[in-house]
This record gives structure tokens, sequence and C-alpha cells, in this order.
């Protein structure tokens, strides 16, 4: 598993918060995992089966599912992975919702990922992504 940078993490609080900041951040680990190696099936770990992500195409909004996003992995990791930075930069809760700003900063690009998440049956999913591309 590649190792998370988590800066002080706003938004978390209380005993009860401290496993879900844990599994909250294991799931977006697999995310990044899938960034890492370019296996797309560890998204399968960290996204609800029927999860969308929607981002700004030619200034119209546009969306993947599940598995339009993992058709894009092509098991390669990505040749210039190791200046490659990701983190979770924030993590908001309330009950069984969740909120995670993400922050992946490549040579090429920096985006700001937005996961939507749930807790569904006690583990944490990101059901929803919005996300914005800032080229380099």
């Amino acid at each position: 598993m590649i190792p998370l940078l988590i800066s002080l993490i706003p938004g978390i609080s209380g005993a009860d918060q401290d496993g879900d900041k844990e599994q909250i951040s294991e799931a977006i680990g697999y995310y990044f995992q899938a960034h890492a190696t370019g296996n797309g099936e560890y998204l399968r770990q960290a996204f609800h089966p029927v999860a969308k992500l929607f981002f700004v195409r030619d200034n119209s909004l546009a969306q993947f599912t599940l598995e339009e996003y993992i058709s894009l992995f092509d098991g390669t990791p990505p040749a210039d992975e190791d200046q490659r930075f990701r983190s979770i930069d924030r993590i908001d809760v309330s009950g069984n919702a969740a909120v995670a700003t993400i922050t992946l900063d490549y040579p090429n690009a920096v985006y700001t990922d937005y996961m939507s998440m749930l807790k569904i049956d006690g583990q944490w999913m990101i059901v929803n992504k919005t996300f914005y591309l800032e080229p380099r």
C-alpha cells in the first residue's frame, strides 16, 4: 500500500470519528493505489458500484460511470510516478456522510478532487467524485 500524506485534517473530531477518519483514508488509499499502479481494479475497493464522476469539459458537464473510469487504467504505472504526490487535504464527517478534498500533484497538472462518501453497511465508500484539473 502506498503511504498516505495526511496533513492536519480539519473537520474530524471526537473519538467516534477517529475510526471513520481511518476508514475514509483507507478507501482513498485504494484510489491513490489505482493511480500509482495503473490498476483500475483498486477503484472497486474505493467506489460504490454505481458511483459517478463529474467534471467540466469544454464548458459543459461531463461524466463517467465507475466502469468507464476503470477502463481508463491500463495496468501500467505512470512513467513519472516518482514525481507524483497525492494528499488528503480535508475530511468533513456528519454521521454517515462525508466529503474528502484530495490533491493529486503531478508534473503536468494539479487535480483537486472532491469525494462525496457514504458509510454503507459499516464501510465508507466514494459515491461521487467531482474534480478540477489545473494544467501546468
